[in-house]
């Protein structure tokens, strides 16, 4: 019997602990569509150390397009993470800077990167069981990391 019709017959309507609603959801979908992009990731941790020029971002991320960089940046500014700061200066000098709600965006990023090192050889053995499993291979040959 479900969960629910089982509630109902008792007389008792409640509802399960951990019911989300579709909006709330939703709404923490979009927010980590956006944190938890592979540049975004990154963008936050270098600007974690603090104000950067656009260029210098560029080059302390590596191996970022300026497109992506950009279409990163707009992004972070939009959703309030970061403030991007022009100088009147020839020629012109522009800032990006976490703002408070990005600077505590950083403590879960941090917390990511270091379970991600940590777990690194791990999740690279259950690829690896997986790619040989799903080619055929004998997966007890290939080394389990505990």
């Amino acid at each position: 019997m479900g969960y629910w019709k089982q509630l109902r017959q008792g007389g008792t309507f409640l509802k399960p602990r951990h019911e989300h609603l579709s909006e709330d959801c939703r709404a923490v979908s979009d927010i980590l569509q956006r944190v938890g992009d592979k540049w975004t990731v990154l963008v936050v941790g270098k600007l974690g150390d603090g104000p950067l020029r656009f260029n210098e971002l560029r080059a302390a991320v590596g191996g970022i397009s300026q497109k992506m960089l950009t279409t990163t940046l707009r992004g972070l500014e939009r959703d309030g993470f970061v403030t991007r700061t022009v100088f009147p200066t020839i020629p012109p000098r522009v800032d990006y800077e976490l703002t408070d709600l990005g600077c505590e965006l950083l403590e879960p990023v941090n917390r990511l990167g270091e379970w991600a090192r940590k777990n690194t050889g791990r999740v690279n053995a259950a690829r690896a069981r997986f790619d040989a499993a799903v080619a055929g291979v004998d997966t007890n040959r290939i080394g389990r990391t505990v």
